[in-house]
Protein backbone atom coordinates (compact mmCIF):
# COMPACT_ATOMS: atom_id res chain seq x y z
CA UNK A 1 0.00 0.00 0.00
CA UNK A 2 1.12 3.47 -0.94
CA UNK A 3 1.19 5.95 2.16
CA UNK A 4 1.28 9.42 2.57
CA UNK A 5 2.87 11.46 5.07
CA UNK A 6 0.76 14.56 6.84
CA UNK A 7 3.01 16.84 9.03
CA UNK A 8 2.28 19.47 11.04
CA UNK A 9 5.69 22.04 12.46
CA UNK A 10 5.37 23.48 15.32
CA UNK A 11 8.37 26.51 15.20
CA UNK A 12 9.38 27.93 19.08
CA UNK A 13 10.76 31.71 18.38
CA UNK A 14 12.19 33.16 20.71
CA UNK A 15 12.27 36.82 20.41
CA UNK A 16 14.72 39.30 21.04
CA UNK A 17 13.73 41.50 23.61
CA UNK A 18 16.00 42.81 26.64
CA UNK A 19 13.67 41.52 29.48
CA UNK A 20 12.14 38.61 29.66
CA UNK A 21 8.23 38.10 29.06
CA UNK A 22 6.91 38.87 32.04
CA UNK A 23 9.94 39.96 34.33
CA UNK A 24 12.72 42.36 34.18
CA UNK A 25 15.53 39.90 34.55
CA UNK A 26 18.06 40.33 31.31
CA UNK A 27 18.59 38.42 28.34
CA UNK A 28 22.05 37.27 27.72
CA UNK A 29 22.96 33.88 25.95
CA UNK A 30 26.09 32.98 27.71
CA UNK A 31 25.59 34.27 31.15
CA UNK A 32 26.78 31.98 34.12
CA UNK A 33 23.70 29.30 34.99
CA UNK A 34 20.90 30.45 37.09
CA UNK A 35 22.66 34.04 37.33
CA UNK A 36 19.35 35.48 35.32
CA UNK A 37 16.44 35.11 37.69
CA UNK A 38 14.06 36.26 40.10
CA UNK A 39 10.83 35.33 41.75
CA UNK A 40 8.54 36.25 39.19
CA UNK A 41 10.37 33.87 36.33
CA UNK A 42 10.78 31.23 39.74
CA UNK A 43 7.45 31.37 40.02
CA UNK A 44 7.53 31.96 43.89
CA UNK A 45 5.09 33.35 46.18
CA UNK A 46 3.29 36.76 45.86
CA UNK A 47 5.20 37.35 42.70
CA UNK A 48 3.14 38.37 39.99
CA UNK A 49 4.10 38.89 36.44
CA UNK A 50 3.67 41.79 33.80
CA UNK A 51 3.57 41.16 30.36
CA UNK A 52 6.37 42.68 27.57
CA UNK A 53 4.80 45.25 25.57
CA UNK A 54 8.01 44.52 23.17
CA UNK A 55 7.37 40.65 23.04
CA UNK A 56 3.61 41.40 22.20
CA UNK A 57 4.82 44.30 19.69
CA UNK A 58 6.91 41.37 18.08
CA UNK A 59 3.93 39.07 18.33
CA UNK A 60 1.91 41.04 16.17
CA UNK A 61 4.23 42.26 13.61
CA UNK A 62 5.58 38.37 12.59
CA UNK A 63 1.96 37.69 12.81
CA UNK A 64 0.87 40.20 10.16
CA UNK A 65 4.10 39.21 8.09
CA UNK A 66 2.40 35.36 7.95
CA UNK A 67 -0.44 37.13 7.02
CA UNK A 68 -2.45 36.16 10.16
CA UNK A 69 -5.72 37.54 11.64
CA UNK A 70 -4.26 39.83 14.81
CA UNK A 71 -7.12 39.28 17.33
CA UNK A 72 -8.56 42.11 18.96
CA UNK A 73 -9.41 40.26 22.24
CA UNK A 74 -6.87 37.78 23.62
CA UNK A 75 -5.58 36.33 26.96
CA UNK A 76 -3.14 33.86 28.56
CA UNK A 77 -3.35 30.76 30.40
CA UNK A 78 -2.03 28.04 32.38
CA UNK A 79 -0.81 25.49 30.76
CA UNK A 80 0.21 22.90 33.37
CA UNK A 81 2.77 19.45 33.35
CA UNK A 82 5.90 19.10 35.57
CA UNK A 83 9.54 18.91 34.35
CA UNK A 84 12.64 19.96 36.16
CA UNK A 85 12.92 22.62 34.08
CA UNK A 86 9.73 24.57 34.40
CA UNK A 87 10.21 25.57 37.91
CA UNK A 88 6.66 26.91 38.32
CA UNK A 89 4.55 23.85 37.19
CA UNK A 90 3.34 25.51 34.77
CA UNK A 91 3.96 27.70 31.69
CA UNK A 92 2.19 30.81 31.04
CA UNK A 93 1.27 30.07 27.25
CA UNK A 94 -1.69 30.82 25.13
CA UNK A 95 -4.44 28.26 24.49
CA UNK A 96 -8.05 29.49 22.67
CA UNK A 97 -7.29 32.99 22.08
CA UNK A 98 -3.79 33.12 20.61
CA UNK A 99 -2.98 36.43 19.84
CA UNK A 100 -2.68 35.50 15.81
CA UNK A 101 -4.19 32.94 13.97
CA UNK A 102 -5.43 31.86 10.23
CA UNK A 103 -2.37 32.62 8.54
CA UNK A 104 -0.01 31.32 5.35
CA UNK A 105 3.23 30.74 4.20
CA UNK A 106 3.95 30.60 0.58
CA UNK A 107 7.09 28.30 -0.23
CA UNK A 108 8.41 26.68 -3.78
CA UNK A 109 9.49 23.08 -3.61
CA UNK A 110 10.90 21.73 -6.83
CA UNK A 111 9.38 24.55 -8.59
CA UNK A 112 6.33 24.70 -8.12
CA UNK A 113 4.28 26.89 -5.03
CA UNK A 114 2.44 25.86 -2.25
CA UNK A 115 0.59 27.34 0.46
CA UNK A 116 1.05 25.93 3.96
CA UNK A 117 -1.45 28.03 6.13
CA UNK A 118 -0.46 28.79 10.07
CA UNK A 119 -3.21 27.84 12.47
CA UNK A 120 -2.03 30.04 15.27
CA UNK A 121 1.32 31.94 16.73
CA UNK A 122 1.16 31.85 20.26
CA UNK A 123 2.67 33.52 23.11
CA UNK A 124 4.56 31.74 26.07
CA UNK A 125 7.12 31.86 28.29
CA UNK A 126 10.34 29.41 27.83
CA UNK A 127 10.84 26.72 30.42
CA UNK A 128 14.98 26.41 31.07
CA UNK A 129 17.72 24.15 30.17
CA UNK A 130 18.56 20.56 31.15
CA UNK A 131 21.94 19.69 30.15
CA UNK A 132 22.90 15.70 30.60
CA UNK A 133 26.85 15.08 31.28
CA UNK A 134 28.54 12.19 32.95
CA UNK A 135 25.31 10.15 34.32
CA UNK A 136 24.15 13.66 35.88
CA UNK A 137 21.52 16.31 35.20
CA UNK A 138 22.41 19.90 35.36
CA UNK A 139 19.75 22.71 35.63
CA UNK A 140 20.35 26.66 33.96
CA UNK A 141 17.20 28.48 34.68
CA UNK A 142 18.45 31.66 32.80
CA UNK A 143 15.93 30.62 29.80
CA UNK A 144 13.17 30.47 32.26
CA UNK A 145 10.50 33.39 31.26
CA UNK A 146 12.19 34.20 28.21
CA UNK A 147 9.20 35.30 25.44
CA UNK A 148 8.32 32.72 22.73
CA UNK A 149 6.20 33.11 19.61
CA UNK A 150 5.28 29.54 19.16
CA UNK A 151 3.94 29.29 14.90
CA UNK A 152 1.72 26.29 14.40
CA UNK A 153 1.12 24.68 10.87
CA UNK A 154 -1.83 22.98 9.42
CA UNK A 155 -1.15 19.71 8.66
CA UNK A 156 -0.60 20.97 5.26
CA UNK A 157 3.45 19.11 4.34
CA UNK A 158 3.81 16.06 3.40
CA UNK A 159 7.40 15.49 2.56
CA UNK A 160 10.96 16.09 4.52
CA UNK A 161 11.52 18.59 1.55
CA UNK A 162 8.39 20.47 2.33
CA UNK A 163 9.25 21.17 6.07
CA UNK A 164 12.74 22.08 5.00
CA UNK A 165 11.15 24.63 2.68
CA UNK A 166 8.82 25.98 4.96
CA UNK A 167 11.39 26.57 7.82
CA UNK A 168 14.04 28.09 5.81
CA UNK A 169 11.56 30.55 3.97
CA UNK A 170 9.68 31.34 7.65
CA UNK A 171 13.26 31.92 9.31
CA UNK A 172 13.96 34.09 6.50
CA UNK A 173 11.14 36.36 6.91
CA UNK A 174 11.76 36.15 11.05
CA UNK A 175 15.02 37.39 10.20
CA UNK A 176 13.93 39.90 7.89
CA UNK A 177 11.45 41.45 11.15
CA UNK A 178 14.29 41.39 13.11
CA UNK A 179 12.64 40.11 16.22
CA UNK A 180 14.27 37.42 16.63
CA UNK A 181 17.98 36.15 16.09
CA UNK A 182 16.81 32.75 14.58
CA UNK A 183 19.93 30.93 16.29
CA UNK A 184 19.14 27.09 16.00
CA UNK A 185 22.65 26.17 17.92
CA UNK A 186 22.04 28.72 20.50
CA UNK A 187 17.67 27.12 20.89
CA UNK A 188 16.58 30.90 19.64
CA UNK A 189 14.67 28.63 17.00
CA UNK A 190 13.52 25.55 17.63
CA UNK A 191 11.48 22.94 15.73
CA UNK A 192 9.25 20.31 16.83
CA UNK A 193 7.08 18.02 14.44
CA UNK A 194 3.93 16.50 14.46
CA UNK A 195 3.94 13.16 11.77
CA UNK A 196 1.34 10.38 10.84
CA UNK A 197 0.76 8.41 7.93
CA UNK A 198 -2.51 7.36 5.46
CA UNK A 199 -3.00 5.04 3.04
CA UNK A 200 -2.60 7.60 0.01
CA UNK A 201 -5.87 9.29 -1.27
CA UNK A 202 -7.44 8.84 2.29
CA UNK A 203 -8.67 11.81 4.07
CA UNK A 204 -8.76 10.39 7.92
CA UNK A 205 -5.55 11.34 9.78
CA UNK A 206 -3.60 8.62 10.98
CA UNK A 207 -1.78 8.68 14.64
CA UNK A 208 0.41 11.02 14.85
CA UNK A 209 3.83 11.28 16.58
CA UNK A 210 5.66 14.45 18.10
CA UNK A 211 9.22 14.68 17.03
CA UNK A 212 11.26 16.58 19.56
CA UNK A 213 15.20 17.72 20.03
CA UNK A 214 15.95 18.90 16.12
CA UNK A 215 18.67 21.49 16.45
CA UNK A 216 19.04 22.17 12.53
CA UNK A 217 16.87 22.32 9.41
CA UNK A 218 19.23 18.90 8.07
CA UNK A 219 17.88 17.22 11.59
CA UNK A 220 14.54 17.83 11.00
CA UNK A 221 14.52 16.38 7.49
CA UNK A 222 16.83 12.99 8.73
CA UNK A 223 13.92 12.97 11.76
CA UNK A 224 10.96 12.72 9.02
CA UNK A 225 12.40 10.73 6.61
CA UNK A 226 12.91 8.38 9.76
CA UNK A 227 9.87 8.75 10.97
CA UNK A 228 8.18 8.24 8.01
CA UNK A 229 10.10 4.87 7.22
CA UNK A 230 9.85 3.53 10.55
CA UNK A 231 5.85 4.21 10.95
CA UNK A 232 5.54 2.32 6.99
CA UNK A 233 7.15 -0.54 8.20
CA UNK A 234 5.05 -1.11 11.63
CA UNK A 235 1.79 -0.04 9.54
CA UNK A 236 2.88 -2.85 6.46
CA UNK A 237 3.39 -5.36 9.17
CA UNK A 238 -0.13 -5.09 10.70
CA UNK A 239 1.18 -3.35 13.81
CA UNK A 240 -0.70 -0.01 15.66
CA UNK A 241 1.25 3.79 16.13
CA UNK A 242 1.28 4.43 19.70
CA UNK A 243 0.92 8.53 19.99
CA UNK A 244 4.37 9.71 21.28
CA UNK A 245 6.91 11.91 21.75
CA UNK A 246 10.26 10.71 20.61
CA UNK A 247 13.69 12.57 20.55
CA UNK A 248 15.83 12.52 17.54
CA UNK A 249 19.16 10.85 18.26
CA UNK A 250 21.38 12.36 15.52
CA UNK A 251 24.84 10.48 16.57
CA UNK A 252 23.06 7.13 16.37
CA UNK A 253 20.34 8.44 12.82
CA UNK A 254 16.80 7.23 14.71
CA UNK A 255 14.02 7.98 17.10
CA UNK A 256 13.57 7.22 21.35
CA UNK A 257 10.55 7.62 22.90
CA UNK A 258 10.52 9.80 25.40
CA UNK A 259 7.18 9.49 26.92
CA UNK A 260 3.19 8.98 25.74
CA UNK A 261 1.67 12.15 23.94
CA UNK A 262 0.10 14.64 26.11
CA UNK A 263 -3.65 15.69 24.95
CA UNK A 264 -4.64 19.26 25.71
CA UNK A 265 -6.43 18.15 28.08
CA UNK A 266 -3.93 16.79 30.06
CA UNK A 267 -2.57 20.31 30.32
CA UNK A 268 -5.37 21.59 32.68
CA UNK A 269 -5.30 24.62 31.05
CA UNK A 270 -7.37 27.59 32.98
CA UNK A 271 -6.93 31.52 32.21
CA UNK A 272 -3.94 32.97 33.75
CA UNK A 273 -5.45 34.70 36.98
CA UNK A 274 -2.41 37.19 37.58
CA UNK A 275 -2.73 38.32 33.62
CA UNK A 276 -5.98 40.43 32.20
CA UNK A 277 -7.04 39.89 29.33
CA UNK A 278 -5.75 42.40 26.65
CA UNK A 279 -7.47 44.44 24.01
CA UNK A 280 -5.24 45.31 21.01
CA UNK A 281 -7.34 48.08 19.03
CA UNK A 282 -7.31 48.07 14.98
CA UNK A 283 -5.50 51.42 15.25
CA UNK A 284 -1.99 49.30 16.77
CA UNK A 285 -2.73 46.86 14.04
CA UNK A 286 -2.79 49.53 11.50
CA UNK A 287 0.29 51.03 12.73
CA UNK A 288 2.33 47.51 13.01
CA UNK A 289 1.37 47.13 9.57
CA UNK A 290 2.37 49.99 8.25
CA UNK A 291 5.75 49.82 9.82
CA UNK A 292 6.64 46.67 8.40
CA UNK A 293 9.80 45.81 6.03
CA UNK A 294 10.03 45.00 2.94
CA UNK A 295 9.84 41.16 3.14
CA UNK A 296 12.20 38.27 1.55
CA UNK A 297 9.78 37.53 -1.62
CA UNK A 298 8.93 41.07 -2.46
CA UNK A 299 12.55 42.16 -2.04
CA UNK A 300 13.29 38.89 -4.62
CA UNK A 301 10.65 40.33 -7.36
CA UNK A 302 12.20 43.96 -6.69
CA UNK A 303 15.38 42.78 -7.64
CA UNK A 304 14.22 40.74 -11.04
CA UNK A 305 12.00 43.61 -11.90
CA UNK A 306 14.60 46.68 -11.12
CA UNK A 307 18.00 44.82 -11.87
CA UNK A 308 16.99 42.36 -14.60
CA UNK A 309 18.26 39.44 -12.43
CA UNK A 310 16.95 35.60 -13.00
CA UNK A 311 14.80 34.52 -9.95
CA UNK A 312 17.76 32.28 -9.31
CA UNK A 313 20.34 35.06 -8.25
CA UNK A 314 17.90 36.89 -6.48
CA UNK A 315 16.85 34.18 -4.31
CA UNK A 316 20.60 33.84 -3.18
CA UNK A 317 21.00 37.21 -2.73
CA UNK A 318 18.07 37.74 -0.92
CA UNK A 319 18.36 34.94 1.77
CA UNK A 320 19.66 37.37 4.22
CA UNK A 321 18.74 40.80 5.15
CA UNK A 322 22.17 41.35 5.87
CA UNK A 323 23.68 40.56 2.34
CA UNK A 324 20.13 41.25 0.09
CA UNK A 325 21.02 45.39 1.39
CA UNK A 326 24.88 44.91 0.86
CA UNK A 327 24.04 43.30 -2.57
CA UNK A 328 21.71 46.43 -3.42
CA UNK A 329 24.55 48.87 -2.47
CA UNK A 330 26.25 47.49 -4.73
CA UNK A 331 23.87 47.38 -7.87
CA UNK A 332 23.21 51.56 -6.95
CA UNK A 333 27.44 51.82 -7.32
CA UNK A 334 27.59 50.05 -10.76
CA UNK A 335 26.52 52.63 -13.30
CA UNK A 336 25.74 50.29 -16.17
CA UNK A 337 21.73 48.87 -16.30
CA UNK A 338 23.29 45.53 -17.05
CA UNK A 339 23.72 43.98 -13.20
CA UNK A 340 24.56 40.74 -13.62
CA UNK A 341 28.67 41.23 -13.57
CA UNK A 342 27.96 42.58 -10.30
CA UNK A 343 25.50 39.47 -9.05
CA UNK A 344 28.25 37.03 -10.41
CA UNK A 345 30.71 38.51 -7.87
CA UNK A 346 28.49 38.27 -5.35
CA UNK A 347 27.15 35.17 -5.39
CA UNK A 348 31.12 33.57 -7.01
CA UNK A 349 33.96 35.20 -5.58
CA UNK A 350 32.57 37.13 -2.60
CA UNK A 351 30.18 34.40 -1.27
CA UNK A 352 30.47 33.65 2.20
CA UNK A 353 33.57 36.13 2.33
CA UNK A 354 33.37 39.53 4.62
CA UNK A 355 32.43 42.45 3.26
CA UNK A 356 34.55 45.26 1.19
CA UNK A 357 33.21 48.43 0.80
CA UNK A 358 30.39 48.47 -2.24
CA UNK A 359 32.32 51.14 -4.18
CA UNK A 360 35.68 49.17 -4.06
CA UNK A 361 33.70 46.22 -5.21
CA UNK A 362 32.08 47.58 -8.04
CA UNK A 363 35.55 49.42 -8.76
CA UNK A 364 37.31 46.17 -8.83
CA UNK A 365 34.37 44.60 -10.97
CA UNK A 366 34.53 47.36 -13.69
CA UNK A 367 38.87 46.98 -13.83
CA UNK A 368 38.02 43.40 -14.69
CA UNK A 369 34.73 43.60 -16.94
CA UNK A 370 34.67 47.00 -18.47
CA UNK A 371 38.32 47.69 -18.81
CA UNK A 372 40.24 44.89 -18.67
CA UNK A 373 42.93 45.75 -17.11
CA UNK A 374 43.14 42.43 -14.67
CA UNK A 375 41.80 39.42 -15.60
CA UNK A 376 39.10 36.98 -13.50
CA UNK A 377 41.80 35.02 -11.89
CA UNK A 378 44.04 38.19 -10.54
CA UNK A 379 40.42 39.50 -9.99
CA UNK A 380 39.95 37.01 -7.59
CA UNK A 381 43.87 37.19 -5.88
CA UNK A 382 42.58 41.28 -5.81
CA UNK A 383 39.63 40.60 -3.81
CA UNK A 384 41.26 38.53 -1.53
CA UNK A 385 43.77 41.01 -0.44
CA UNK A 386 40.95 44.23 -0.38
CA UNK A 387 39.33 41.81 1.88
CA UNK A 388 42.53 41.30 4.15
CA UNK A 389 43.84 45.11 4.05
CA UNK A 390 40.88 46.93 3.42
CA UNK A 391 42.84 48.99 0.67
CA UNK A 392 40.85 49.90 -3.02
CA UNK A 393 41.90 47.71 -5.56
CA UNK A 394 43.67 50.18 -7.88
CA UNK A 395 46.03 50.74 -5.45
CA UNK A 396 46.62 46.71 -4.93
CA UNK A 397 47.05 46.16 -8.69
CA UNK A 398 49.65 48.92 -8.59
CA UNK A 399 51.86 47.80 -5.74
CA UNK A 400 51.60 44.72 -7.08
CA UNK A 401 52.29 45.10 -10.45
CA UNK A 402 49.07 43.13 -11.55
CA UNK A 403 47.85 44.83 -14.37
CA UNK A 404 47.20 42.65 -17.88
CA UNK A 405 50.12 43.00 -20.98
CA UNK A 406 47.25 44.43 -23.71
CA UNK A 407 49.54 46.02 -25.51
CA UNK A 408 49.70 44.30 -29.09
CA UNK A 409 53.38 45.63 -29.47
CA UNK A 410 54.73 43.83 -26.20
CA UNK A 411 52.84 40.66 -26.95
CA UNK A 412 54.03 40.34 -30.11
CA UNK A 413 57.46 39.52 -29.14
CA UNK A 414 56.08 36.48 -26.87
CA UNK A 415 53.73 35.59 -29.92
CA UNK A 416 56.42 35.27 -32.23
CA UNK A 417 59.09 33.33 -30.09
CA UNK A 418 55.87 30.83 -28.75
CA UNK A 419 55.31 30.39 -32.48
CA UNK A 420 59.05 29.87 -33.29
CA UNK A 421 58.87 27.30 -30.21
CA UNK A 422 56.52 25.30 -31.21
CA UNK A 423 56.22 24.00 -34.83
CA UNK A 424 53.53 21.28 -34.62
CA UNK A 425 50.90 23.03 -32.70
CA UNK A 426 51.52 25.54 -35.71
CA UNK A 427 50.66 22.93 -38.00
CA UNK A 428 47.81 21.73 -36.30
CA UNK A 429 46.26 24.71 -36.29
CA UNK A 430 46.69 24.88 -39.91
CA UNK A 431 45.08 21.66 -40.42
CA UNK A 432 42.09 22.98 -38.57
CA UNK A 433 42.39 21.96 -35.06
CA UNK A 434 41.14 24.66 -32.62
CA UNK A 435 42.50 23.47 -29.49
CA UNK A 436 46.37 24.10 -31.12
CA UNK A 437 45.10 27.88 -30.79
CA UNK A 438 44.51 27.80 -26.95
CA UNK A 439 47.71 25.73 -26.61
CA UNK A 440 49.30 28.79 -27.98
CA UNK A 441 47.59 31.08 -26.06
CA UNK A 442 48.53 29.02 -22.95
CA UNK A 443 52.19 29.08 -23.56
CA UNK A 444 52.17 33.25 -24.47
CA UNK A 445 50.17 33.37 -21.02
CA UNK A 446 52.78 31.24 -19.21
CA UNK A 447 55.64 33.51 -20.28
CA UNK A 448 53.99 36.32 -18.98
CA UNK A 449 53.15 35.00 -15.68
CA UNK A 450 49.70 34.82 -16.50
CA UNK A 451 49.32 38.89 -16.90
CA UNK A 452 48.78 38.87 -20.69
CA UNK A 453 45.33 39.84 -22.07
CA UNK A 454 44.12 36.39 -23.33
CA UNK A 455 41.90 38.21 -26.18
CA UNK A 456 44.38 40.78 -27.19
CA UNK A 457 46.84 37.37 -27.46
CA UNK A 458 44.63 35.67 -29.42
CA UNK A 459 44.18 38.77 -31.67
CA UNK A 460 48.05 38.61 -32.12
CA UNK A 461 48.21 34.92 -32.62
CA UNK A 462 46.01 34.67 -35.61
CA UNK A 463 46.77 37.64 -36.87
CA UNK A 464 50.83 36.25 -36.98
CA UNK A 465 49.26 32.45 -38.10
CA UNK A 466 47.19 33.90 -41.22
CA UNK A 467 49.97 35.76 -42.14
CA UNK A 468 52.96 33.01 -41.72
Amino acid sequence: MEYEAVIGLEVHVQLKTKTKAFCNCRIEFGSPPNSLTCPVCLGLPGSLPVLNKTALDYAIKTGLALNCTVQEFTKFDRKHYYYPDLPKNYQISQYDLPVCKDGFLDIQVDGQAKRIRIKRAHLEEDAGKLIHESGNSLLDLNRTGIPLLEIVSEPDIHSPQEAHEYLSDLKMVVEYLEVSDCDMEKGTLRCDANISLRPKGAQELGTKTELKNMNSFKGVKDALAYEIQRQKVLLESGEKIIQQTLLWDPKENKTVVMRTKEEAKDYRYFPEPDLPPFLISKEKIEQVKKALPELPKERLQRFVREYGLSEYDAGILVASKDRAGYSEECFCAWPDKNKKPVANWLIGPLAGQSRVPAKNLVELIDLVENKQLISHLTGKIVLEEMIASGRSPSVIIQEKNLAQISDQGALDKEAEAVIKANPKSVEDFKSGKANALMFLVGQVMKKTGGKANPKVVQEVLRRRLDNA
